[in-house]
């Protein structure tokens, strides 16, 4: 089987050939060959030295590891795609110097500057919805028979586009979109139930980065009201410290880490102004510094492989430890738990997915889906995030009830910034634009909207 990564220069690349490496399941169903496709030569070269001794390191595991899948890189788009079975799309559209651009713009107008969410989202999505669907296009011309699994944020309108395109074409609903923030909040709300995680089943419902777990079920019993009640177990682990026992209380549900910036927005936003530089300035020169490094070792005279992976991890505890640095700062300045810092949570929601589907293993994921009936009040096309039953024919949504009116009001305002942006990107109309950026409940004023795009030369 054949997994082409799009963006196979990027960082998070070695985590995703980690979980291929320590897939155990049937022979039948497992990746044989990875292509990576990046625009940029060297970091694709600097990836995979990283690579190369994963895999080096496999071979010499318990019982040989079994067969690493082989690694093959190229710059050339078509070429990648075809005989695909799965691509993922993991790609940056303007590097991360356009997402200082997109978060410092916002900033300099007092409303919140963050990759995702808020304008700074927004410019990130007419940014990169072009080149999606440019790249959807392809694969629906080279590799149709293929399964797109999109990581590239923002995930929820960018999964809606390039869903559109495939099924334009007769392709069906073969795009889907993942994130691991979602299973992050699961995981950690079993463990502080003290149940295993893998046993619990889960009631969430939202958009990307605008989700809310609703339930925690284990037996046949729903846990998470107990939990509610508890305030010692409910702050034991990131939403908890995050939000705080009596907000998530009124609430009666857990949010998604990425409610902080809505919840907390004039908390977030002094934070974010305040610190020395902000997540993409970090990440940016992190980048640059992890790059320069691995194009001097990577090479066996200068190191070898081994270094360039030492290096590597180096770097990713680092990205783990400061993230969402300011949200933390904002809420007491607490440090991450060591569990939250072993990574993989994209790699472990991509695997599960690639093998349902490839196997017909049978589970059940919170994905970025159509929604076709699944939340009441929005039509069949609109790119929800809920549990899903997957399998050889895709992903389901499952129904998920009535939805809190809070919960739904917001979601409701978000999908009409998200299609305000596709439209926006697939026309070039500045109303729409405009709409996608002044319609955001994170953004004041349509004065300070109308001026972010145009700091942002829109």
């Amino acid at each position: 089987m054949r997994l082409t990564v799009l963006g196979g220069g990027g960082f998070r690349v070695p985590l995703v050939y980690r979980a291929l490496l320590d897939d155990s399941g049937s022979p039948e169903g497992r990746c044989t060959e990875l292509v990576l496709y990046d625009t940029d030569r060297a970091r694709l070269d600097a990836i995979g030295a990283v690579l190369a001794h994963q895999a080096e390191r496999h071979a010499q595991g318990p019982g040989g590891g079994g067969p690493a899948p082989a690694v093959r890189a190229t710059t050339d788009l078509d070429d990648a795609l075809r005989g695909a079975d799965f691509v993922f799309s993991a790609i940056r559209v303007g590097g991360l110097e356009g997402r200082t651009r997109d978060e410092r713009i916002p900033l300099a107008e007092g409303v919140l500057g963050q990759e995702t969410v808020g304008a700074g989202g927004v410019l990130y999505g007419l940014r990169t919805l072009p080149v999606a669907v440019r790249i959807a296009e392809r694969i629906a011309e080279v590799a149709p028979e293929a399964w797109v699994i999109n990581f590239t944020n923002p995930a929820g309108m960018v999964t809606e586009a390039m869903g559109r395109v495939f099924r334009e074409r007769g392709l069906g609903d073969r795009v889907i979109g993942i994130c691991d923030s979602p299973v992050g909040l699961c995981r950690r709300a079993a463990r502080a139930l003290g149940a295993d995680p893998d046993r619990a089943s889960y009631d969430y419902v939202g958009l990307n980065h605008l989700g809310w777990l609703r339930g925690v079920t284990v037996d046949g019993r729903d846990l998470l009201p107990g939990l509610l009640a508890d305030p010692g177990a409910l702050e034991s682990f990131e939403e908890g410290k995050l939000f705080g026992a009596d907000w998530l209380r009124a609430l009666g549900a857990l949010p998604n880490e990425y409610l902080h910036y809505y919840y907390f927005n004039r908390e977030a936003v002094a934070s974010l102004t305040g610190a020395d530089a902000t997540r993409g300035e970090f990440l940016r020169e992190q980048q640059a510094r992890f790059y320069a490094e691995l194009g001097s070792i990577a090479d066996p005279a200068q190191g070898g492989p081994a270094q360039a992976y030492d290096a590597w991890e180096r770097t990713r505890l680092e990205r783990e430890e400061t993230y969402m640095a300011e949200s933390r700062e904002a809420t007491g300045g607490w440090q991450r738990d060591s569990c939250d810092l072993d990574g993989g949570g994209y790699d472990r929601v991509a695997l599960a997915l690639m093998r349902a589907i490839a196997r017909d293993e049978r589970t059940t994921l919170i994905l970025n889906v159509p929604n076709r009936g699944a939340v009441p009040g929005f039509d069949a096309d609109a790119v929800v995030e809920v549990p899903c039953l997957v399998g050889a024919g895709g992903a389901r949504p499952l129904a998920t009830g009535t939805v809190a009116p809070d919960q739904l009001g917001l979601m409701l305002g978000l999908k009409a910034v998200e299609r305000s942006a596709i439209e926006a990107a697939a026309s070039g109309s500045r109303s729409a634009a405009l709409r996608a950026v002044a319609l955001h409940p994170l953004v004041d004023s349509v004065r300070v909207a109308e001026r972010i795009l145009e700091a942002a030369g829109r």
